[in-house]
């Protein structure tokens, strides 16, 4: 397992990038509840953000690809807009002990 960070590093309603070796991973926190997916649009495979942290709609409400504007529901990763709509994030397997959130491995 893989320390991402404590869940008080994620203000609610926000987002956090990380990397890991080669790969790119971003956690969210809504309403107190932690997700993390791993950073691929599934319409090009690129990385969701183009602002370090920035994975949200302006609203917080919605993940947001920067590159076509595809729009993600942050509980499932489904695809409500845009190009790859139907499609899903992947989500990344994790744990959270002690409020530290840690990336399982594959």
């Amino acid at each position: 397992m893989t320390l991402l960070c404590h869940t008080n590093d994620i203000a609610d309603e926000s987002s956090k990038g990380f990397s890991v070796g080669e790969e790119s991973f971003f956690a969210v926190k809504k309403d107190g509840q932690i997700y993390v997916y791993q950073n691929r649009c599934p319409h090009l495979g690129v990385e969701l953000n183009w602002l370090e942290d920035q994975f949200l709609d302006s609203e917080g409400a919605l993940i947001h690809c920067t590159t076509h504007g595809a729009l993600f529901l942050i509980e499932d990763g489904e695809c409500v807009a845009g190009p790859c709509l139907g499609e899903k994030l992947t989500p990344a397997p994790f744990t959270v002990e002690n409020g530290e959130i840690h990336l399982c491995s594959n």
